[in-house]
């Protein structure tokens, strides 16, 4: 039976002229649903040509609408500025004549206001004028030697970070990288004050040779821990005390121990194996920090572009998938700490080959290995952050040594600056509550950027 009421402007029913002029129609003018003529409806109206143009946010918006999103840059950069308003409560707390003004604030709050922002200031000024640039240096050597002091302390932390930053990737927890760069810098000076040999060839060795000292100490965890399953952080943590004894020992020992010296320090290194300076004799920088740059880029190609660096990274993710998948777990974790090993070994090596020293004592080698822990938990674990993390370090090393010089500000500080941020960082959530950030829309933001905003 056919339909007594046939839609208007049908194919079926009309001509394909009549159709064409109805849908025409439609678009501009109410329609009425068929079977019931009363009940009138909107169309859907043809949107302009520059409606989506209007509708699409522009790169400003998007900008502005993730500047307080909770992305990593924020996070850092507000953990950063938590830890320095830590820091700046800390400092007023130590200072016994600031705390006297506060107890008539109640009479003269100005007092205790200005008494606080002075000292305050003066000490984060003197950080920034002993780590980036001085204002009121004069000459070549005065304007670079706060940026020279900073590389010179970031060139070491670069290598010990990105140690642990590798383990860390392939599922490993490495607290060795303390005892890894021990036995580096004990191999480089061995090597930089024993074997006579020529310009170039002498450098090349001693770092090798610091290089090998670090990866055969991270090859005793590796492979214990991939054949007997013994756990790495022990291992790591119980070698950390044999290579500072063996240190200690070893630099009295006859033909190491200086014999123009009766307490324990060693040779000096010779100036054939030491690491050439960028800046001139008079700035501490060396070309070690190049070295670290270019290790770096050779751990994020390792990591992205490597068949090694994906097999490591599934182990990280999940052994046994990788395991069913046909990667071999036992070489992984070998090679992993290996390879950390390696990197920290180069630390040490910076540590005697470069201007920080140039021959062993008991306290050669600081604590690059445990402040490395700090840069790469700092920098995520990435080979790039890890380099900006041991950066921020440096600065903070090298800032606060003329803080504590200039401002009588506890060099101690410096390290519990260095505690906060690390802290506020691994508590994303915190920082987040703290400031009130929103979600990180990246995946909308990704998909404006795919259609050129």
């Amino acid at each position: 039976m056919s339909d007594v009421n046939p839609v208007s402007g049908s194919p079926d029913k009309e001509p394909a002229t009549e159709a064409q002029e109805a849908r025409s129609e439609a678009r501009a003018t109410p329609t009425a649903p068929a079977g019931d003529p009363e009940r009138a409806v909107p169309a859907t109206a043809t949107k302009a040509p520059d409606a989506d143009k209007e509708s699409r946010p522009t790169l400003g918006r998007l900008f502005l609408e993730n500047l307080w999103a909770a992305n990593t840059v924020t996070v850092t950069v507000l953990a950063v500025l938590l830890a320095m308003l830590v820091g700046a409560v800390l400092i007023i707390v130590s200072d016994p004549e600031v705390l006297s003004t506060f107890s008539y604030i109640t009479a003269r709050p100005a007092d205790a206001l200005n008494a606080s922002w002075t000292v305050v200031s003066e000490a984060y000024a003197n950080l920034f004028k002993g780590a980036i640039f001085d204002p009121d240096a004069v000459g070549f050597t005065a304007t670079l030697s706060p940026i020279s002091e900073t590389l010179t302390y970031t060139a070491p932390l670069v290598f010990t970070g990105l140690a642990v930053a590798l383990a860390f990737r392939g599922g490993l927890f490495n607290i060795g990288a303390q005892g890894q760069a021990t036995i580096g810098v004990i191999l480089s000076a061995v090597a930089g004050f024993a074997l006579p040999l020529p310009v170039g060839v002498h450098l090349l060795v001693a770092l090798i040779a610091g290089a090998l000292g670090g990866a055969l100490w991270g090859f005793i965890p590796g492979i214990l821990k991939a054949r007997t399953g013994a756990h790495e952080v022990i291992n790591t943590i119980m070698l950390n005390y044999v290579a500072v004894y063996f240190l200690s020992w070893i630099i009295i020992q006859s033909g190491v121990q200086n014999p123009n010296r009766s307490d324990a320090i060693s040779k000096p290194v010779e100036s054939s194996a030491q690491l050439p300076r960028l800046l001139g004799a008079d700035l501490r920088v060396h070309s070690g920090i190049l070295v670290a740059v270019l290790a770096t880029w050779f751990i994020a190609w390792l990591l992205n572009r490597s068949t090694l660096g994906f097999e490591l990274r599934a182990v990280g993710e999940n052994p046994d998938a990788a395991r069913t998948a046909g990667i071999s777990v036992t070489k992984t974790y070998v090679l992993v700490m290996v390879i950390s090993g390696l990197l920290a070994g180069l630390g040490g090596s910076n540590m005697v080959l470069g201007s920080t020293a140039n021959a062993l004592t008991p306290l050669v080698i600081a604590q690059i290995g445990f402040d490395g822990i700090l840069v790469a938990l700092l920098g995520r674990v990435k080979p790039w952050g890890v380099l900006l993390a041991a950066l921020l370090f440096g600065a903070l090393q090298a800032g606060g040594n003329r803080m504590q010089s200039y401002s009588g500000i506890s060099l101690e500080l410096v390290t519990v600056l260095q505690a906060l941020i690390v802290i506020f960082i691994a508590a994303p959530a915190m920082v987040k509550a703290i400031f009130q950030l929103r979600a990180a829309r990246a995946a909308r933001l990704q998909t404006s950027l795919a259609k050129g905003w």
